[in-house]
C-alpha cells in the first residue's frame, strides 16, 4: 500500500514536471525581448517585414472580397448594367492577383526567415554547449540536451509563425468587423452574438486540450524510454530469455500512447465542428433576418450575400488564435528553456589577462589541491605533489580515491577554486594561462576510445591539420596501428562509422593513441588506457609507450602491473590523499597499500595477461 501511495506520488509529481516543462505564460517578456534579438539580425529583419507586409496585404483582400461582390450584385448586376460590370471583374481578379502574391511571399519570407533563425539558435547553441565545463555534463542529461537543440528550437521558432499568423488574424477580424458595421449595424449585432458562446467554450476547451497534450507527451515519452533501454540493452535481453516480457511491458506502453494520442486528437479537433455550429447559426440568423430587411427595402441583396461571406470568414481567425494559444505557451516554455541553456556559465575559463603558455618542458606542480564536484564534498584532500620534466608517474589507487579527478585537474577540465590550492606547470599557474595554449601541450588517452565519424585520417589528426602526411604516419607506426590501417578498404581515408564501430576496441585505442602524440606533446596523460583492450594488444602498446614516453611527461592511471611497474614513481592515492610515493621496489617492501593493492588485483591481472601471452 505504501509502495503504492509513493509511485502515485512520483507519477503525480512527473506529471508536474511534464507540466512546467511543456507550457510557459503566454506571455514571458525575457524569452520575447531575447528572440526579437535574432529576428532583428539581418537579413532576417528584411524577411520578417516582408512577411508581415505580405501578411496584411493578404488580410486586406481577404476583406476586400466579399465588398467586391456587394458592388457588382448592387451596382451593376441588380440594375442590369452589364457593360459596367467588367470594371468590378477587373477589379475582382486584381485583388484575387494581391491576395496569391501576399501569400506566396509571407509564406516564402516565413519559411527563410523561419529556417534562418532556426540555423543562428542551433549554432549557438551547438557551439555554447561545445564550451560548457565537464561540470555541467556530468548533471545533465543527454536526452535533454538534444531535446533543447532540436525540439525546443523548434517551438520557439513557432514564434514567429505565430506572430505573423496573429497579425493577420486581428487585421482580418477587425477589417470583417468594420465592414459588418458599414454594411448593417442590426445584423452586425446579430452575427456577433454568438461569439460569447465561443469564448466560454475554448475557456473551457483549453484546460482539456492541455491535460490532453500532457498524457500524450508523457505517453511517448515513456514509450522511447522503454525502447532506448531494451536497445541498449539487447544482449542482457536476450541472455536473459527476457523478450517475449520485454514486449509485453513494451506492447502495454505502446496501448497507452495509442489511446493517448488519439484521445488528444479529438479533442484538439473538437473545436473545429463547434465553431462551424456556431457560424452555421450566426449565418442562419442573419439570413432569416436579412431576408425581411431586403423585402422592407432595408438592405440590398448584395449586401446581405456579402454580409454572409463576411460571417464565413470571421469565425475561421477566431478559431485559430483560440488554438494557437496552446501553442504559444508551448513556445514560450522552450524558449526559457533554451535562453537558460544560453546562460549557463562556463566554470572553466580564460582569465581576463591569461597569456598563452610558452613551450614547456613539462615540469607540474601540485600545491596543496583541494577539489570537490559539491560544496563540503572533497575528493582531493590536500594533494602535494611534483612531476620532473620527462618524469613517467603512476597514479593508483582503490576505486574512488580520486585518480581521474586528479588527471582531470592537471589537464583542466576543471579549475582547483582560488585559495584551495595550485596547479603549476613549468611554473606558471595554469588558471592564469589560456586553456587553448595548455591543451595544445598536453594529450590525453581516456579508458573509453572515441571516434567521430570521419576518415582515419581525420580521426588522427583532428584539431592538427597542419601536421604533414609523414608525420602523422610516422605517429600511427609508432603505437602499432600503420599496419591494421594500410590492411583497411581505403588505408588513412577509410571512413569510419559513428563511434568507430567498424574497428575493433583495441584499434580504436590505437588510434586513440596516435591521435595522442601526432602533435608531439610534451605532457601525454593516460587514464586507464589499456584497460579495454585485450592482452596482446596491451603487449604491443607497451612495446611503443617505451618510446612514446622517452622525453615526455606521462601521468598514467592503470590497473595493470606491466603499465606501472615501469614508471619512474608511483603515487598511491587514498580518499582524495597521497598516502604512498616511490617506485615499485620501494613500494613493495614497505608492505603498504600499494603492495596490498598488488596482491590482490594487479598480480592477478599481470599473471593472467602473461599467461595469454605465452598461449
Amino acid at each position: 500500500m505504501a509502495t503504492a501511495v509513493k509511485l502515485d506520488e512520483k507519477a503525480r509529481k512527473d506529471r508536474e514536471k511534464l507540466e512546467s516543462e511543456t507550457f510557459g505564460s503566454a506571455y514571458n517578456k525575457a524569452v520575447v525581448v531575447r528572440f526579437v534579438k535574432y529576428v532583428a539580425a539581418l537579413p532576417i529583419r528584411k524577411m520578417v517585414l516582408l512577411a508581415f507586409v505580405s501578411q496584411v496585404l493578404y488580410g486586406v483582400t481577404i476583406v476586400c472580397l466579399p465588398w467586391i461582390i456587394k458592388l457588382a450584385v448592387d451596382g451593376y448586376i441588380l440594375k442590369g448594367n452589364l457593360d459596367g460590370l467588367k470594371w468590378v471583374v477587373l477589379l475582382f481578379f486584381l485583388n484575387f492577383g494581391l491576395n496569391r502574391v501576399g501569400q506566396f511571399f509571407m509564406e516564402v519570407s516565413l519559411i527563410r526567415a523561419g529556417q534562418t533563425i532556426l540555423y543562428s539558435l542551433r549554432r549557438d547553441m551547438f557551439a555554447h554547449m561545445q564550451r560548457l565545463s565537464l561540470s555541467f555534463y556530468n548533471k545533465t542529461e543527454v536526452g535533454r540536451l538534444m531535446s533543447r537543440v532540436l525540439g525546443d528550437v523548434g517551438q520557439l521558432q513557432e514564434l514567429l509563425t505565430m506572430g505573423v499568423a496573429m497579425t493577420g488574424d486581428l487585421i482580418t477580424l477587425v477589417g470583417i468587423t468594420i465592414a459588418l458595421a458599414l454594411i448593417d449595424v442590426k445584423l452586425a449585432l446579430l452575427s456577433l452574438c454568438f461569439l460569447p458562446a465561443l469564448f466560454i467554450i475554448a475557456y473551457f476547451w483549453q484546460p482539456r486540450a492541455k491535460k490532453s497534450f500532457i498524457r500524450a507527451r508523457q505517453a511517448i515519452s515513456t514509450v522511447n524510454g522503454e525502447l532506448n533501454e531494451n536497445i541498449t540493452g539487447v544482449r542482457v535481453v536476450q541472455s536473459m530469455n527476457r523478450e517475449q516480457r520485454n514486449l509485453q511491458i513494451f506492447d502495454g506502453k505502446n496501448r497507452e500512447n495509442f489511446n493517448a494520442t488519439v484521445a488528444a486528437t479529438k479533442i484538439s479537433t473538437s473545436l473545429v465542428p463547434i465553431v462551424d455550429i456556431l457560424r452555421a447559426l450566426s449565418i442562419g440568423a442573419v439570413i432569416l433576418l436579412g431576408a425581411r430587411m431586403v423585402a422592407a427595402g432595408e438592405i440590398e441583396v448584395g449586401a446581405l450575400l456579402a454580409f454572409m461571406l463576411y460571417i464565413q470568414r470571421f469565425f475561421e481567425p477566431i478559431r485559430s488564435l483560440t488554438t494557437q494559444y496552446t501553442q504559444l505557451q508551448r513556445s514560450m516554455a522552450s524558449g526559457e528553456r533554451i535562453f537558460e541553456l544560453l546562460d549557463t556559465k562556463t566554470e572553466v575559463m580564460d582569465a581576463e589577462n591569461a597569456k598563452d603558455l610558452p613551450p614547456v618542458k613539462g615540469r607540474i606542480e601540485l600545491q596543496g589541491v583541494r577539489f570537490g564536484y559539491a560544496p563540503g564534498q572533497e575528493i582531493i584532500k590536500g594533494v602535494d605533489l611534483v612531476i620532473e620534466p620527462g618524469e613517467t608517474v603512476a597514479i593508483v589507487g582503490p576505486t574512488g580515491a580520486g585518480k581521474t579527478t586528479l588527471t582531470s585537474l592537471i589537464a583542466r577540465f576543471y579549475d582547483v577554486p582560488r585559495g584551495q590550492g595550485a596547479i603549476l606547470v613549468d611554473g606558471q599557474d595554469i588558471r592564469d594561462v589560456t586553456r587553448h595554449s595548455l591543451s595544445h601541450q598536453m594529450s590525453m588517452v581516456l579508458q573509453e576510445p572515441f571516434l567521430f565519424s570521419g576518415t582515419v585520417r581525420e580521426n588522427i589528426l583532428l584539431d592538427h591539420s597542419d601536421v604533414p602526411q609523414e608525420k602523422m604516419v610516422e605517429a600511427a607506426k609508432a603505437v602499432g596501428a600503420h599496419d591494421f590501417i594500410m590492411k583497411l578498404e581505403d588505408g588513412y581515408e577509410t571512413f569510419l562509422e559513428e563511434r568507430g564501430v567498424n574497428l575493433s576496441v583495441g584499434q580504436r585505442q590505437l588510434i586513440s593513441f596516435a591521435r595522442a602524440i601526432v602533435a608531439d606533446p610534451k605532457v601525454l596523460v593516460l587514464d586507464e588506457a589499456t584497460a579495454n583492450i585485450d592482452s596482446s594488444t596491451e603487449l604491443q602498446i607497451q612495446k611503443a609507450l617505451q618510446v612514446l614516453l622517452k622525453g615526455r611527461t606521462a601521468i598514467v592511471i592503470a590497473h595493470r602491473l606491466s603499465t606501472i611497474r615501469g614508471a619512474d614513481k608511483i603515487v598511491v592515492l587514498d580518499k582524495g590523499r597521497v598516502v604512498e610515493v616511490g617506485n615499485h621496489n620501494e613500494l613493495t617492501s614497505r608492505n603498504g597499500l600499494y603492495a596490498h593493492l598488488c596482491r590482490m588485483n594487479y598480480a592477478s591481472l599481470q599473471g593472467a595477461m602473461e599467461a595469454h601471452a605465452r598461449g
